[in-house]
């Protein structure tokens, strides 16, 4: 099928806006596959394409031209939400950490990536985990959030970095050594102390250390899962466990 010229796909969106502003429409959402990005998204979404772009299978784009709208009032896309894995050995109080082959600073961190469309924090977390070093293992809880503006690395966004405990099943590191310089289990009183990790992994390591030794239980975030007001639809909450006589009240 021929694909339309970038002219006739401006002034269909030209049409398309003349019509949303008829209808009262405060903004719209534009949803536009990457390999038709160069005909479909006019120069005031060329910004967006060259950040993120080729990041992400759709380009996501707001206008904010109907009825006054201010870009404000609604929350814009692309906002990043990263996830680490801290995947704790209980029996040896070992810890998994990696460094960045891409790092000008070697300094040992958890492995993570950021969250595909579609796909929980906790599984997030543990794909991750196995595409950077082999290790399978299972979401137990949420240990931290970090939130940073600006973000040089997530392309001038707001960063979400989720932290999450995971628990191994497989013990055998097999690194992407496209990813990773070097990959290991290190004891994780051990981590707590080196100046050799990066700040927020020093942090985490010392707040799992304290959960390892008084109880995971003064520091989980854990999840249940509820139905939503949506027919067939169920929505995820992460929260400090409740008594069971609180969780039952009616």
């Amino acid at each position: 099928q021929q694909r339309p010229s970038l002219s006739f796909a401006v002034l269909s969106l030209a049409e398309a806006v003349g019509r949303w502003r008829e209808e009262g429409r405060v903004a719209v959402w534009l949803r536009i596959p990457i390999l038709q990005s160069g005909l479909w998204i006019c120069n005031t979404f060329q910004e967006h394409t060259k950040q993120c772009g080729f990041h992400l299978e759709y380009v996501y784009s707001i206008i904010f031209l109907l009825q006054g709208a201010e870009p404000g009032c609604l929350t814009t896309f692309l906002n990043i939400v990263s996830l680490l894995g801290a995947v704790l050995d209980e029996s040896t109080g070992k810890v998994l950490v990696v460094q960045d082959r891409i790092r000008t600073l070697n300094a040992w961190k958890f492995p993570g990536g950021l969250s595909n469309p579609g796909e929980d924090i906790g599984d997030t977390a543990v794909r991750e985990v196995f595409e950077e070093t082999g290790i399978k293992s299972e979401f137990k809880s949420i240990l931290s959030i970090r939130q940073q503006h600006k973000h040089p690395g997530a392309f001038g966004k707001s960063d979400m970095y989720i932290i999450c405990r995971l628990e191994p099943s497989s013990f055998k590191i097999s690194f992407c050594q496209q990813e990773c310089l070097r990959c290991e289990w290190m004891d994780l009183e051990e981590l707590a102390r080196t100046e050799h990790a990066t700040p927020i992994t020093s942090n985490v390591a010392k707040l799992l250390l304290y959960g390892y030794r008084e109880g995971f239980n003064k520091i989980d975030i854990t999840m249940r899962e509820f139905p939503a007001v949506y027919t067939g639809l169920f929505y995820k909450l992460y929260h400090r466990e409740l008594p069971e006589s609180y969780r039952n009240i009616t």
